[in-house]
């Protein structure tokens, strides 16, 4: 097999890495380090025509393509298969007074936010400024600026794609209707994105940042998070933490946005004040472009292990079950609150998000064991919950072990499969999560 895959280097103008390979295993690493890639080659594609030839060579050869800029998402699912690193697409436009942005599949949230943030426009970006945006879209995107602007998927308005013969192809609504659609929340798995254009929203001022307390303060913080978040504008996004630092202290934060005047945002969230102790308080008019500095996300590759669930309600059992026991060994707990635009009509093939926050628990599994106790912990935390835990899952927080099945009602799943059998017959591209798995 390595003998016919290394007729790739003279397919492509990028560099091709096979097993053995200087670089290899540096290549095919993902984002987190917990996850293996047992994939066959590397290819760093410098264009779509090298998409393009990649896919052709694929198509011919009866193997696999899966895309990844950086590897984020990725699920371990990829044996075998040609793993094809599209960092190198970097287009990028800002057309100011369309309030439109055209970008390549290598290109980050956060780079598209310093171009638009100055011209008072944003995106509609996650809380990490490196993950990719044509990654992050086709898992839906759970934005900062959901709850006012709705999935990062309902903004695009054009694909460009590589079909599974090799053919590109520009998709939009009206060219390609069924297409668009998956692609539009559903995963990678119909066709290879090798940009997007989507429009971009009005952000004339932002206010926001992260409050922190010691632990002790869990259950006044909680407490004023839920009562914020009951009434708050869709402008408005609060996120809570529980927080554990190995050998040190448990800390409590609130992380927040408000798209408008700082001081309707500081008096919106008022009831933190009211909160003694904060060691940290980073509340202020934010630059578009900083936003990623609110949460301060890893910036370097790690092993992570996480697991993500939906939540009906957070009353106050759900609150004493949340702070019942210290969160060890997991680094953190996380809520989002949804709402909002999320819980309105989307054209997203998850459809609405009618649970009103998200639950993320994540540890960092730096030996067996300790993967071991975090699952154990996790577990434990969402049967003590019981039926809050609504038992779906955004597809974007899908993690290793899960299934697409859990993203999707039973038909639009059923649908979403009748486009990967009639789009992709014999199975060129490999999602991260596969419809068909």
């Amino acid at each position: 097999m390595s003998t016919t895959l290394a007729e790739l280097r003279s397919q492509v103008r990028g560099r091709v890495l096979l097993t053995g390979d200087d670089g290899f295993d540096q290549a095919r690493r993902p984002w987190n380090l917990s996850v293996q890639q047992p994939v066959s080659a590397v290819v760093e594609a410098l264009d779509a025509d090298d998409v393009s030839a990649v896919v052709r060579y694929a198509a011919a050869a009866g193997l696999s393509v899966a895309p990844q800029p950086g590897g984020r998402g990725a699920s371990g699912d990829v044996e075998g298969v040609i793993l094809l690193r599209t960092g190198k697409l970097d287009e990028l436009h800002v057309d100011a007074s369309a309030r439109t942005a055209r970008v390549g599949a290598g290109v980050l949230g956060g780079q598209v936010q310093e171009v638009a943030g100055p011209l008072g426009l944003t995106g509609v970006p996650g809380s990490s400024p490196l993950v990719s945006v044509v990654g992050y879209t086709l898992g839906g995107g759970l934005s900062w600026f959901g709850r006012k602007f709705g999935w990062a998927a309902d903004s695009v308005t054009a694909f460009d794609v590589v079909t599974a013969d090799g053919a590109r192809a520009r998709v939009t609504a009206d060219s390609d209707a069924e297409l668009f659609w998956a692609l539009c929340g559903g995963g990678g798995d119909y066709a290879l994105v090798t940009a997007i254009e989507y429009n971009l929203h009005p952000a004339p001022a932002l206010y926001g940042g992260r409050v922190v307390w010691h632990g002790s303060q869990a259950a006044r913080v909680l407490d004023a998070f839920r009562r914020i978040t009951a009434e708050a504008p869709d402008e408005l996004t609060a996120w809570f933490n529980l927080m554990q630092i190995p050998n040190g202290p448990s800390l409590v934060t609130v992380d927040s946005t408000y798209l408008g005047d700082a001081a309707e945002g500081k008096e919106l969230l008022r009831l933190l004040d009211g909160i003694e102790g904060a060691n940290t308080d980073t509340r202020g008019e934010v630059p578009v472009a900083d936003l990623g500095s609110i949460t301060g996300e890893p910036t370097e590759p790690g092993p992570s292990a996480t697991r993500a669930e939906l939540l009906t309600d957070l009353d106050d059992k759900v609150a004493a079950a949340l702070l019942a026991e210290p969160i060890d060994p997991l680094f953190g707990v996380h809520i989002r609150h949804l709402g909002g635009a999320f819980a309105r009509p989307t054209r997203n093939p998850q459809g609405p998000l009618t649970e009103p926050y998200t639950l993320s628990m994540f540890g960092v599994p730096f030996a067996p064991d300790r993967a071991a106790a975090i699952a154990a912990r996790q577990e434990a935390l969402v049967e003590s919950l019981g039926s809050y835990v609504s038992g779906r899952k955004p597809y974007t927080y899908l993690s290793p072990g899960d299934s697409a099945s859990a993203a999707f009602a039973p038909e639009a799943l059923a649908r979403l499969q009748e486009v990967k059998r009639s789009r992709d017959p014999r199975g060129v591209f490999r999602s991260n999560f596969p419809v068909l798995g």
